[in-house]
């Protein structure tokens, strides 16, 4: 992995943050905070970025590439859409992770330290902090959300092949 110092706040780093879907909604201020907060990682193929069980504070902006997740080694799902977060369920719930990242290819992210809100004490309003947290949770949602939907299609859809298999069992006999 090459790991970035934390980013700076600038207003070509504000654009490039701005490029990113997940991070549309955030107001130029916020992704100033981010900033503080943010680190660019590079992955290499096969290289683990999140590692079932630990408990790091990294939340994940997939820049390129691709990622695959595995827990206890069985691959559960892909990451290919790029401002896709991730880690996000770590830092909701703060539980150890629940599986693991791998790079799929040449890998960037986006890395944002969640133990590291010290960085933002240059704000002196209160509300303002809030209203980061409360868009940053927003967002979380969302993606939660699509996954879950996902989940729940794929469950589904398993539940009728066993269901099918299970007739054609049946029949069978």
């Amino acid at each position: 992995m090459i790991e970035s110092k934390y980013l700076k706040d600038n207003v070509q780093n504000i654009q490039r943050l701005m490029a990113i879907p997940g991070l549309k909604d955030f107001e130029t201020r916020n992704l100033s905070k981010l900033l503080r907060l943010s680190k660019i990682r590079e992955y290499e193929d096969g290289e683990l970025i999140i590692r079932e069980g630990d408990n790091d504070p990294w939340l994940y902006f997939l820049l390129s590439g691709q990622l695959v997740i595995k827990k206890q080694g069985v691959e559960i799902g892909h990451i290919k859409e790029v401002g896709e977060i991730f880690g996000e369920m770590r830092i909701v719930d703060s539980l150890t992770r629940s599986a693991s990242v791998y790079a799929v290819g040449k890998t960037l992210c986006l890395c944002v330290d969640t133990s590291a809100k010290g960085r933002l004490t240059n704000s002196s309003e209160h509300d303002e902090r809030l209203d980061f947290l409360l868009l940053l949770y927003r967002i979380f949602a969302e993606y939660m959300s699509i996954r879950l939907r996902a989940t729940n299609d794929e469950l589904f859809k398993a539940k009728n092949e066993i269901r099918d298999l299970r007739k054609d069992h049946d029949n069978k006999l």
